[in-house]
């Protein structure tokens, strides 16, 4: 029987992509693997358990909906391209970032705490730093109650949605660097106000993996200004 013809192949990703997928896999696998065995840990009796109003909870409820855009993100452009880097960094957006949405759902259900609050978006920075240094101040200049950074519009979102190839790629490259820089501003904001192991570890492989996407996205829209 004459084999079936596989697909073609895309052209591969320059090195520096490579090691970036590389980095971004271990990163990921290393806060499952974190959250698994803290999980046991924290079942035991190890850890408290956050209570609604903390600073967990709202990073979790929030975090979870600052991910749901760049998911929506992430596959609008994949629909609206061709380019074989832009569909797999937005590939890669999409799985962690849903992942990750998982994770903090089971965290809430684990806690026993509700998925939504009726507290506004970000109040969860009016909870005191571990240090003190920042009182009730909010991270990064961002203000409690205020909405999420780096979220798109709604018009943006449209935007993007109505754009084709280039200017898909650099709506979304131009939406998603933003977006990722308020997802780590999020992230360092709850690391200031958590000893929760569970969330400081997902938190702190948040920084790291978005930073590194942060950079990588930077090259790609240069290559497209």
């Amino acid at each position: 029987m004459t084999p079936v013809p596989a697909a073609t192949t895309p052209v591969a990703p320059a090195l520096s992509r490579t090691r970036l997928l590389v980095v971004g896999a271990l990163l990921v696998l290393v806060a499952v693997i974190v959250g698994v065995l803290i999980g046991r840990v924290t079942a035991t009796g190890a850890a408290p358990m956050p209570v609604s109003a903390s600073a967990e909870a709202g990073f979790a409820r929030d975090m979870q909906v600052h991910h749901g855009q760049a998911v929506e993100m992430a596959l609008l452009v994949r629909d609206r391209t061709d380019d074989p880097e832009i569909r797999l960094l937005a590939l890669d957006i999409a799985t962690a970032q849903t992942q990750q949405q998982g994770q903090m759902f089971a965290w809430l259900a684990l806690w026993g705490l509700p998925q939504t609050s009726t507290e506004p978006e970000m109040d969860w920075l009016s909870r005191p730093v571990i240090d003190g240094s920042a009182g009730h101040e909010g991270h990064g200049g961002h203000t409690p109650g205020e909405p999420m950074p780096g979220v798109a519009s709604f018009e943006q979102m449209q935007a993007l949605q109505n754009a084709t190839g280039v200017e898909a790629e650099r709506l979304f490259l131009e939406l998603m660097i933003a977006h990722h820089q308020g997802g780590v501003e999020m992230a360092e904001a709850v690391i200031a106000r958590s000893t929760h192991p569970q969330v400081t570890g997902l938190a702190d492989g948040m920084v790291q993996l978005q930073s590194k996407e942060l950079a990588y996205m930077s090259e790609l829209l240069a290559a497209r200004s």
